[in-house]
């Protein structure tokens, strides 16, 4: 069945009125009528819906059933990207989204290639929370993973003291005689908590970024004896978040 996320919620009686592009999608590609039904999604929380007018702006329906049971990962996940190259950015939120993401946060890391383009910067961030949107109801969650702008690295920093537990990724962990595996790391996570974890640019983190999130309180994470991409990693450590937790 398909999902949407309401704009403006459901008002005293049950009704709430779908405009713009998912009204459209409603009754133009499903080509949907009165009395058929959709999950809609408002603050949090699906219900089934029914389809009570279509109109030529947007679509009326009523919710019928619900709250449905949420599926949203037991642990509040953000995931912090040194910019890459090309458009991985848009697949690490994607999949991100799928497997549980709730906040995406890309960072101009001190070996990242790509420079922002704070002309067309707006345009790129519209997109990449479309892209969350899409995915959320796709792989029907109650949340639309938020898409920040861009931020420095000391910001980054700054950011960190918003969360419980942070962590980052490091190559050089992974070498050691003693890596920090992620198993480990996560035995000292709980339900309820909120998680930031940084992964580097093509070309990892460097040694004096490493440094200085260890000065902030942050903990190294190995991700396995193997290098994996930088569009690969965040997905892996969401892949053992889940299979924690869920």
């Amino acid at each position: 069945m398909q999902r949407y996320f309401l704009e403006t919620p459901f008002d005293e009686d049950g009704n709430a009125f779908i405009p713009g592009d998912d009204g459209k999608h409603i009754a133009k590609v499903m080509r949907m009528d009165t009395g058929d039904c959709i999950i809609a999604v408002d603050e949090g929380e699906a219900f089934f819906s029914e389809i009570t007018q279509i109109q030529s702006d947007g679509v009326t329906i009523r919710k019928v059933e619900g709250p449905l049971p949420s599926n949203e990962m037991g642990v509040n996940v953000t995931i912090a990207c040194g910019l890459p190259k090309g458009d991985k950015l848009e697949l690490i939120v994607q999949k991100g989204t799928e497997l549980g993401m709730s906040k995406m946060i890309p960072f101009e890391a001190e070996r990242s290639i790509v420079k922002w383009d704070t002309k067309k910067g707006d345009k790129k961030v519209e997109r990449l929370k479309k892209i969350a949107k899409e995915a959320a109801e796709q792989c029907h969650r109650t949340i639309i993973p938020d898409v920040l702008a861009p931020m420095s690295f000391k910001q980054l920093l700054n950011e960190s003291r918003n969360f419980d537990i942070c962590f980052f990724a490091y190559e050089e962990d992974a070498k050691s005689e003693e890596p920090n595996r992620i198993a480990d790391r996560l035995k000292n996570v709980y339900h309820k908590q909120t998680v930031l974890v940084v992964f580097g640019p093509e070309g990892g983190l460097s040694r004096r970024e490493a440094e200085e999130m260890r000065s902030a309180e942050f903990q190294s994470v190995s991700l396995g004896p193997r290098i994996l991409r930088t569009e690969t990693a965040p997905l892996y450590f969401l892949s053992a978040m889940s299979y924690e937790f869920e």
